[in-house]
């Protein structure tokens, strides 16, 4: 599922099917569709994550530090309205906790989260612009635990949820991103990740 979804992303950036002129910039857009500015960005980050987790009736919370980053394609619907697809990638979560009486349970997490975002910029700053954004998608997650050398695990398909404060440094050709992102998954009894990342768009 996880191959399907980086693919299709990619061709969805590689293969600029709609050409014309953009409107929103002192130059002329490579790409328009349906008449809205596109871009791409990129963006990398770091979190604190915490996964509570259920083993032998006992729910604990494991947490870790962690990276992330993101890639995603989108468009500007006006000056301050955007939305893009995002995929995002984090490391891996590693944590243990004693469950009961089943001690030094080791726990390991890994996710991929693919999302629709929308972003609304504030204020009439031609450089420096605030902005909110919430997302909803699907975190394709890889969950595990390990206990007297044996280790369990299952993959699944969860509900996800996104949530961004930051600012916007723009550019004109390209704008950077300077947010503080909240993600939840559906997972277990919930997964929560804190952070901040810093991105790049570029305008096309």
């Amino acid at each position: 599922m996880k191959k399907i979804v980086v693919s299709a992303l990619a061709l969805v950036v590689a293969c600029p099917a709609f050409a014309g002129n953009g409107t929103k910039h002192e130059k002329p857009t490579v790409w328009n569709m349906w008449n809205l500015d596109t871009y791409m960005s990129v963006g990398i980050g770091a979190s604190y994550i915490n996964l509570n987790y259920n083993y032998a009736d006992t729910k604990e919370s494991l947490t870790d530090m962690i990276y992330q980053g993101h890639v995603a394609f989108g468009a500007e619907v006006n000056k301050t309205l955007r939305m893009e697809l995002e995929l995002s990638m984090f490391s891996e979560l590693k944590d243990n906790a004693d469950f009961g009486a089943v001690k030094d349970v080791e726990v390991k997490s890994q996710m991929t989260n693919l999302l629709f975002n929308t972003y609304m910029e504030f204020g009439h700053f031609h450089t420096i612009r605030p902005f909110v954004g919430l997302g909803a998608g699907v975190a394709f997650t890889d969950i595990s635990h390990t206990v007297a050398g044996y280790e369990e695990g299952k993959s699944s398909t969860k509900f996800a949820a996104m949530g961004a404060l930051g600012l916007t440094f723009d550019m004109q050709r390209y704008a950077i991103d300077v947010a503080a992102r909240y993600n939840y998954v559906d997972v277990q009894s919930g997964l929560h990740d804190f952070g901040g990342d810093i991105g790049i768009r570029f305008m096309f």
